[in-house]
C-alpha cells in the first residue's frame, strides 16, 4: 500500500493533459544538460510535451517544471541521511504522479542516488517496460561506475531500456551487460555550446566553489583563504566568484569575501587568468577553455573517509581522469592549505610553460570528447520514443 507523502505539496498535473517525457534532473549541471537535450528533442519532434523535476534551465527550455529539484540537491552520505525523510516522501509522490499520468518515457539525468531507485521502483510496480508496463526508462549521463559501485551496471541493465553516455570510454564499461549504450557526445562540444568562461591572461582570478549548498559551505572559505594568502604574498589581482542561485549567494556572503571578490550569477560571461575550483562541472568548462588552475575540495569528514575506502580512482577531476594527468593539481581535505592554493595561483599567472601546457591539454581534451558523427542527445531520445 502506497503511503501518503509527507510533503507540503503534491506535484501538479500536466498542463497539456498528457506527457511524452518526464525528465528528472537533480543537480544544476544535469538541469543545464537536460535543457539542451529538450531543445534538440523538441526541434526534431514539434508538439512533444515534456515535464520535469529539474531546475530553471529546463523550465526555460520549455518543459513544465513540476518541482525545482536542483534547489534540494545534496551531496555526500551524511547529507543524504539528514534529508532521508524528505527524499523518501518526494520519491513516493513522483511514483504516484507517474502512475496517474503515464508518460511515454521517464528520462533520468545523472543523479543516480535517487534516479536509480526510482527506476527500480517503476519496475517493481509494473509501470516500466522492464516491469511489464508501457513506460520506457531511459538514462542520460552515466553514473561514474568506473570510479565506484561498478556492479550498478547490472541493476541498470535490469531496470533501464537504454543509456546515453557523454564520455566515449563509458560504452565499454557496460559491454558485459544487456543494456544498450550510446555515446552521444559531450554537451560542452555541442554546436550551440556557449562557454561560460574564457581564458584572458589579464583577467581576474576565478573562484568556483560549486553549486551544492553543503559543499559550497566547506569549499568557498578554503578558496578565499588561498586568495587572501596570494594577496599577502604580494599578488595584485581581483577575483570573481560565480553562484547559481540566491541561496548560494547568501552562503558566499556568509563567508565574508573581501571587497576585491566580485560575486556574479551563473550565466554572466566571465574571463579569467587562473582558477581555483571544486571538482564539479565548472572545472570542465575551465579545462576546455584552457584556464590554468587547481582543484580544491573538502567533504564532510565521514563522507571523505568512506570515499577513500570506496572510490578507487587516481583523480577527482574529470579532466584529469580523461587526460590521465593532473591538468589541475588536486588539493583534497587538509591538503587544501592557503599556501598551497596561493602557490597555484602564482604559477598559473607567472609560469609561461604552464600556460603553454594547459593550452595543449585543453586541445587534447576537446579531441577526446569530439561528438560522433550523426546523433545528439536529443536525436537519441527521439529514436528511443520511436522504438529504438
Amino acid at each position: 500500500m502506497t503511503t501518503t507523502p509527507l510533503l507540503p505539496f503534491r506535484l501538479p498535473a500536466p498542463t497539456a493533459g498528457h506527457v511524452d517525457v518526464l525528465i528528472i534532473a537533480g543537480e544544476h549541471s544535469g538541469d543545464e544538460h537536460a535543457a539542451r537535450l529538450v531543445r534538440e528533442f523538441c526541434a526534431e519532434q514539434p508538439g512533444a510535451k515534456v515535464a520535469a523535476l529539474g531546475g530553471p534551465e529546463l523550465a526555460a527550455a520549455g518543459a513544465q517544471l513540476l518541482y525545482d529539484l536542483t534547489a534540494s540537491s545534496v551531496v555526500g552520505i551524511v547529507e543524504v541521511l539528514k534529508n532521508y525523510s524528505f527524499f523518501k516522501a518526494l520519491m513516493e509522490d513522483v511514483l504516484r504522479w507517474i502512475g496517474e499520468h503515464r508518460p511515454r518515457a521517464v528520462l533520468f539525468v545523472d543523479y543516480p542516488g535517487m534516479n536509480l531507485r526510482l527506476a527500480a521502483a517503476l519496475r517493481e510496480r509494473g509501470l516500466s517496460v522492464k516491469g511489464g508496463g508501457t513506460i520506457k526508462t531511459l538514462f542520460y549521463i552515466s553514473p561514474q561506475i568506473w570510479a565506484w559501485k561498478a556492479k550498478r551496471r547490472f541493476t541498470m541493465a535490469r531496470d533501464l531500456d537504454a543509456l546515453a553516455v557523454i564520455f566515449p570510454f563509458e560504452v565499454a564499461c557496460y559491454a558485459d551487460t544487456t543494456l544498450p549504450v550510446d555515446f552521444v557526445g559531450h554537451p560542452f562540444l555541442a554546436t550551440d555550446y556557449v562557454p561560460p568562461v574564457r581564458y584572458d591572461p589579464s583577467g581576474p582570478i576565478l573562484l568556483l566553489p560549486g553549486s551544492r549548498k553543503q559543499a559550497v559551505g566547506r569549499i568557498f572559505p578554503v578558496l578565499l583563504a588561498g586568495y587572501a594568502e596570494f594577496l599577502r604574498g604580494g599578488g595584485d589581482r581581483d577575483a570573481v566568484a560565480v553562484y547559481p542561485s540566491e541561496e548560494i549567494l547568501s552562503q558566499l556572503h556568509g563567508a565574508r569575501p573581501s571587497k576585491r571578490v566580485k560575486l556574479v550569477p551563473t550565466g554572466t560571461p566571465v574571463s579569467a587568468a587562473v582558477v581555483l575550483t571544486s571538482s564539479g562541472t565548472m572545472s570542465m568548462h575551465c579545462a576546455l577553455a584552457g584556464i590554468p588552475g587547481a582543484i580544491a575540495y573538502r567533504a564532510n569528514f565521514l563522507t571523505y573517509l568512506l570515499g577513500r575506502m570506496l572510490v578507487k580512482i587516481e583523480y577527482l577531476g574529470i579532466a584529469n581522469l580523461l587526460l590521465k594527468a593532473p591538468m589541475y593539481p588536486e588539493f583534497i581535505q587538509d591538503a587544501a592549505t592557503p599556501s598551497a592554493l596561493a602557490e597555484q595561483l602564482r604559477s598559473g599567472l607567472e609560469d609561461p610553460a604552464r600556460r603553454v601546457r594547459t593550452t595543449a591539454q585543453a586541445a587534447e581534451l576537446r579531441g577526446l570528447l569530439e561528438r560522433p558523427t550523426g546523433g545528439t542527445a536529443g536525436t537519441w531520445l527521439r529514436r528511443q520514443l520511436a522504438g529504438g
